[in-house]
């Protein structure tokens, strides 16, 4: 049976993966384009839904893969967001936790997969012309100075 992912009775355990190619100080991030709601139309970094049974790390290679095409080296966390989302009446529509996580391009050329309308690879710099999420920008530029001072490792 699906996942109801509006309106659901407890919190749902989301992750995302902050995939990075390129020199440290100057490389570009991986974004995808979500198809779906929640923020649908606007882009993101790779993520999901974790399965029962399986771990957040696995999770997470598993979602930039089944998204992207992409493999990973995976690193560690780098932050924990909520995102709660509340109708007219102050409901919550939606409300996930979400673990994201820092890895490096491995293999793969990037390719809209599940989920995805587009992709893109982006300095952090180029993200004020994006339509992105407040906390995804947020995200995105402490993961930039992590890697940037080799604290991913």
């Amino acid at each position: 049976m699906p996942i109801r992912r509006d309106y659901p009775k407890l919190p749902l355990c989301g992750v995302g993966v902050l995939v990075w190619r390129g020199p440290k100080d100057a490389g570009e991030v991986l974004l995808v384009r979500r198809a779906r709601p929640p923020r649908q139309g606007q882009w993101s970094i790779p993520g999901g839904l974790q399965e029962l049974g399986e771990t957040c790390g696995d999770a997470a290679k598993r979602e930039v893969l089944e998204e992207t095409g992409v493999e990973i080296q995976l690193g560690p966390v780098v932050d924990v967001i909520d995102l709660i989302e509340r109708d007219d009446e102050g409901r919550p529509r939606y409300h996930y936790t979400l673990i994201d996580f820092i890895a490096e391009w491995v293999a793969g050329e990037a390719v809209a997969g599940d989920g995805v309308s587009d992709i893109l690879w982006a300095r952090p710099d180029a993200l004020k012309d994006l339509t992105v999420w407040d906390e995804t920008i947020r995200v995105i530029h402490r993961a930039a100075a992590l890697r940037a001072t080799n604290l991913t490792a």
